[in-house]
């Protein structure tokens, strides 16, 4: 046991050389629970259309419904803590809201990237089978890692750490090699509902659930026909993803920007995006834009669909010739979404004439 204890002290300080900010370890039998919660959350059809959830969830449900051999997880967190304050551009209508995640480099190739080389390095060590995850697979990621003891999952559903607050992008690596698990996270949200009065159009039907089809984050992303009507005036100027619920959480004081890592640093031309260039891409504008970005991949009509919900909501005249030209998109979820627009921005009047 003692080469086992000192396999995974080395684990950790290679982890952290790698640019990880948190690494834990849990047996892979370690959480059950989490496979009936997540039976419950699609038997009340809150993933809303992310089928994808339904079809796989036998995989999700623990790590040996993915992999039967697995014996641990080794679960890992890379903070994207951000400089300034995400919730800075509400008042700028003019102005397009990124999610902080977004901002940077896509997290997928860059955690997988850091995944990869720790894997082979574990190896190198002790030889072992193998496998990393990072979102795209049917892990159940958050809860892995509060048994990992990177953190808890908060009332907002997200993991929350006493370290890096809300702001961590977590990894997974499932080993056949028996490690000394690390002693789980515990949930220290106390009586502070923060997160639950920030969200704007009440995705939480209750602490530590969410309403996947009412959250911001779903609607701009993963949703690919017209927004509901009963939240576009809530989006405000959020064109892709909502960090209102992660940005109030009180142990955010603790996440220093400085420990974010250097490939998350935003994109000048991400940070604070002018609707009225957004509403101009065609696709190979949105491609050139975007790319290397996790946004590319909802591509350029789903984007544009936001940008004309935040122009509707702006109340900012120059933007009526921008989503007038739009009234003729191919794309018809694009032409509603201009009409609404239109209609929001000139009392109607416009669309008699456009």
């Amino acid at each position: 046991m003692e080469q086992h204890k000192s396999l995974e002290a080395q684990i950790k300080v290679k982890a952290a050389e790698l640019g990880f900010a948190d690494c834990g370890i849990a047996r892979a039998d370690v959480a059950p629970q989490s496979g009936a919660r997540l039976r419950e959350w699609l038997a009340e059809g809150k993933h809303g259309s992310m089928i994808w959830m339904e079809e796989r969830a036998h995989h999700r449900e623990s790590p040996a419904g993915l992999w039967p051999e697995v014996r641990s997880v080794i679960s890992l967190g890379m903070s994207y803590a951000p400089a300034v304050d995400p919730l800075a551009l509400a008042e700028q209508g003019d102005r397009g809201r990124i999610s902080v995640y977004a901002q940077g480099a896509d997290y997928h190739d860059v955690v997988k990237r850091a995944l990869k080389a720790l894997a082979r390095w574990i190896v190198e060590q002790s030889p072992s089978d193998l496998k990393v995850f990072v979102d795209t697979a049917p892990v159940m990621e958050k809860p892995l890692a509060e048994a990992a003891g990177l953190g808890w999952q908060g009332k907002h559903t997200n993991l929350v750490s006493r370290t890096h607050g809300s702001w961590l992008f977590l990894g997974a690596i499932y080993t056949t090699l028996e490690l000394e698990p690390d002693r789980r996270g515990v949930e220290t949200c106390g009586s502070c509902e923060a997160c639950q009065s920030a969200c704007p159009t009440n995705a939480f039907p209750a602490p530590f659930r969410l309403d996947a089809r009412r959250c911001i984050s779903y609607l701009t992303i993963e949703h690919k026909g017209p927004i509901p009507h009963e939240f576009r005036e809530a989006m405000g100027n959020r064109i892709y993803g909502c960090d209102d619920c992660l940005a109030v959480c009180p142990w955010n004081k603790f996440a220093a920007a400085a420990q974010a890592n250097l490939a998350f640093a935003p994109r000048a031309e991400l940070v604070a995006p002018e609707l009225s260039e957004l509403l101009a891409l065609d696709d190979a504008g949105f491609r050139q834009v975007f790319s290397g970005s996790p946004i590319k991949r909802i591509g350029r009509d789903r984007m544009v669909r936001n940008c004309l919900i935040a122009a509707g909501n702006s109340g900012d005249a120059g933007l009526v010739e921008p989503v007038r030209r739009l009234l003729a998109d191919d794309d018809a979820v694009v032409r509603e979404a201009a009409e609404w627009a239109l209609a929001r921005l000139t009392g109607g009047a416009a669309l008699a004439t456009g």
